[in-house]
């Protein structure tokens, strides 16, 4: 398959479609700093800027024609100017290039709200210009998360076929049940969980059970010792420790005069905090038999570029390439990361899109 890709960003669907053999003909960007992950990564392919200038002829034909044209306007958190508004005109702009190129398949994505956009009607004047180009088509909300990727993104994605409705909805809509050619298994599967009559051992408890073939129980519960003997671990023994000026020394191996090292602890009174922080010397011990062991702080900070690239389905460090003579900042790796594809997500509607192709070439060729 050969595509075109429009609003290429920093081409989620070159990397989505490679590995399937599917190759590029074009890319579009007009923003500098995509443009120049574009030239990093694909030197080779032509790098067009506004796509509304591309003439047919211009490049060699294309069977597919990918593209996402902005959203703001089409956003519920934006003013909403619909196709009225300069890029909301761009979808259109997105039938007038496939009219011009004509491809047999059609891609095109935006944001759920360009289905309540203007009522609805933008989004109608849309696929009614699908229908006047000849394509049927079928339109679907996928969401990231389903796709392998830890993120909520919803995304409306129209798939067009030139002539016929049925391909498109072949590569949006799943059967409900099984399909009748699910390949068999090649080998028998290995054993990998306990029979549940061999019961469950403890961790490093004499209990018989802690053996060889059985599953061992791994306790996640603090450890934490009060003076009145109450203990909330699974172990068995109770320290007694002195305080740090146990007997009016400090915590020194031996001031008693015994011979007996002090062990180091913080003790808490009723007027004190029952907090120690991660890092410091041990839990707190009090006298009521409910001390609190180590508290973890936690915070929310910012995601990196790279755990970005992560969640759209790049490789790492894709974005971090040299831009204007040093090492490309966080700021335009993290926004044209945000305009971006989920990878999994196109790579999946390619997979589902060579399947139906391969079935028509095979009617072909019957």
């Amino acid at each position: 398959m050969i595509f075109g890709s429009i609003c290429s960003g920093i081409e989620a669907a070159s990397v989505a479609w490679h590995p399937l053999g599917w190759r590029a003909a074009f890319l579009s960007e007009i923003e500098k700093f995509p443009r120049a992950v574009l030239a990093h990564h694909y030197p080779n392919v032509p790098l067009h800027g506004d796509f509304t200038t591309i003439q047919a002829g211009d490049y060699e034909p294309i069977d597919l024609l990918v593209g996402g044209t902005p959203c703001q306007s089409f956003s519920i958190a934006g003013l909403r100017g619909g196709l009225g508004d300069d890029r909301g005109n761009l979808a259109l702009e997105f039938l007038r290039l496939a009219d011009r190129l004509r491809p047999r398949w059609l891609v095109w994505e935006n944001v759920p709200g360009v289905l309540s956009s203007n009522g609805g009607r933008d989004f109608g004047a849309i696929l009614g210009g699908m229908v006047e180009l000849g394509y049927g088509f079928a339109y679907r909300v996928l969401d990231a998360q389903f796709f392998g990727v830890p993120q909520r993104r919803r995304r409306v994605f129209v798939v067009g076929y030139f002539g016929d409705w049925r391909p498109a909805t072949a590569v949006l809509f799943e059967r409900e049940s099984l399909r009748g050619d699910t390949a068999p298994r090649r080998e028998a599967r290995q054993t990998v969980a306990a029979l549940t009559a061999q019961g469950v051992g403890t961790c490093g408890a004499d209990d018989n059970q802690g053996q060889a073939g059985h599953l061992i129980a791994a306790p996640d519960v603090a450890r934490c010792d009060t003076t009145s003997n109450q203990r909330i671990d699974w172990e068995t023994e109770t320290f007694v420790a002195h305080s740090l000026r146990g007997e009016g020394f400090d915590a020194s191996e031996d001031g008693t005069g015994r011979g007996t090292p002090l062990v180091p602890v913080h003790a808490f009174d009723a007027r004190q905090s029952d907090v120690v922080q991660y890092g410091d010397m041990t839990g707190p011990l009090d006298t009521d038999g409910w001390g609190v062991g180590v508290q973890y702080a936690s915070a929310v900070r910012r995601l990196t570029p790279r755990e970005c690239e992560r969640l759209q389905g790049f490789p790492d460090d894709y974005t971090l390439i040299r831009f204007r003579g040093k090492p490309a900042a966080d700021g335009p790796r993290y926004k044209a990361l945000g305009n971006s594809f989920a990878v999994p997500v196109v790579r999946w509607l390619g997979q589902r899109i060579q399947v139906v192709e391969e079935a028509r070439n095979l009617r072909l060729a019957a």
